[in-house]
């Protein structure tokens, strides 16, 4: 009869638990383990995306600086199933900055998965971490799995070289063994020089940057420079069959230059003197100055001015003559000259040339009224033609 009774209440329990699933409480999920994180009587609920959970279940803990803080209550596929998302119960009295980091972590090398929460390090804390809050893939990450580990070690000892490490090492040692003091001198060589480069890290990316703009520029050049790469095969055929001239004119050429260092080398004595000896000249033509220039204008037309090379053209000259023919001032000239004749000397005709002329009969100038004025500019006009 108590056998009866105890099958009946584990039945009844079994059906309690079963209705429990079926409330909310997400089957044995929902029920609280011993010894499980305390969440507080105001938990929060956050969100954090991962790329990867591995085996990480519901109930697993959420530790800040490995202190339970939380547990995780689901994990589910995004709608676009290319990542997984982690739903976690936090306790109320944490706080944590809005942009907080979640690390999947490993408790021991067999132990059980659970989620880190931590503060970022490699940027400032911001705002808080309130409830419905997520945790982007951005700031998520897991460590490695002691199987990618255990494989990555199988790689590097079976096909990885290790058997050389060996002989690299007693090599090594061979190779720095007695030079202890040049091995120092060395690093701290380029310690300095990794300081130096440091140092002129701008002028580095400068550069950098210029031949990546020169790749630009060659690269927008292709065509350009296969072609010029094309065009030059034929004058490189051309100096190739020249090659002889070239290595005959390059011998002349050395030849030439040996000779005329022999040449200056003996006359050197010489050369000097004469550089010498032209020093005071070249110090008069100096101090000629202004001089010099002005006499070399005149050489061409000495020993008339340089203006007469504007009188003088080839064979003929250009006269410019300004005549006067105020009537007053010819018959005061005429009245009041007492000169001689002129005797000129006879040019044409064959007469002997210290013949003269006969004197040239002049008006009687004095008795004429100023109403003959006509008359009288006739009387010089046949004057003036009788002596032609």
């Amino acid at each position: 009869m108590n056998g009866r009774k105890r099958i009946a209440g584990a039945l009844a329990g079994v059906l309690v638990l079963a209705g429990c699933s079926d409330g909310g409480f997400n089957g044995l999920y929902g029920t609280p383990l011993p010894g499980g994180a305390d969440v507080g009587d105001h938990p929060y609920h956050v969100t954090a995306l991962f790329t990867d959970v591995l085996d990480l279940v519901p109930q697993s803990s959420v530790k800040v600086n490995d202190v339970a803080v939380g547990r995780v209550d689901k994990i589910t596929l995004t709608p676009d199933t290319r990542s997984a998302l982690v739903a976690m119960t936090v306790n109320g009295d944490i706080a944590l900055p809005a942009n907080a980091r979640a690390e999947l972590k490993q408790s021991s090398l067999l132990g059980e998965k659970f989620v880190e929460l931590s503060v970022p390090t490699a940027e400032p804390a911001s705002g808080n971490l309130a409830d419905g809050g997520q945790i982007p893939l951005g700031r998520t990450n897991r460590n490695p799995e002691v199987e990618e580990v255990l494989g990555a070690l199988s790689l590097l000892l079976n096909g990885g070289g290790v058997e050389q490490i060996q002989k690299i090492s007693h090599e090594l040692n061979d190779a720095l063994s007695g030079n202890e003091p040049e091995i120092r001198a060395l690093l701290s060589r380029v310690d300095e020089l990794a300081t130096q480069l440091d140092g002129h890290k701008t002028e580095i990316l400068r550069a950098i940057d210029g031949l990546a703009r020169l790749s630009k520029t060659l690269t927008g050049q292709t065509q350009s420079l296969t072609n010029a790469l094309d065009d030059l095969a034929p004058g490189l055929k051309i100096v190739t069959d020249q090659r002889d001239q070239l290595v005959g004119m390059l011998t002349a050429l050395n030849t030439l230059s040996g000779v005329a260092v022999d040449t200056v080398t003996k006359s050197r004595d010489q050369l000097v003197a004469n550089l010498k000896a032209l020093q005071p000249t070249l110090a008069k033509l100096g101090e000629a100055g202004q001089n010099l220039p002005n006499a070399l204008q005149i050489l061409l037309t000495y020993p008339f001015p340089d203006y007469a090379g504007n009188v003088i053209k080839g064979d003929y000259a250009n006269v410019e003559a300004n005549v006067n023919l105020d009537l007053d001032t010819l018959i005061s000239n005429f009245t009041n000259s007492s000169q001689p004749p002129i005797a000129l000397p006879q040019a044409i005709g064959g007469g002997p040339p210290s013949a003269a002329l006969p004197p040239l009969p002049l008006p009687d100038l004095g008795t004429a009224p100023p109403a003959a004025g006509s008359d009288l500019l006739g009387g010089l006009l046949g004057l003036i033609g009788g002596g032609r």
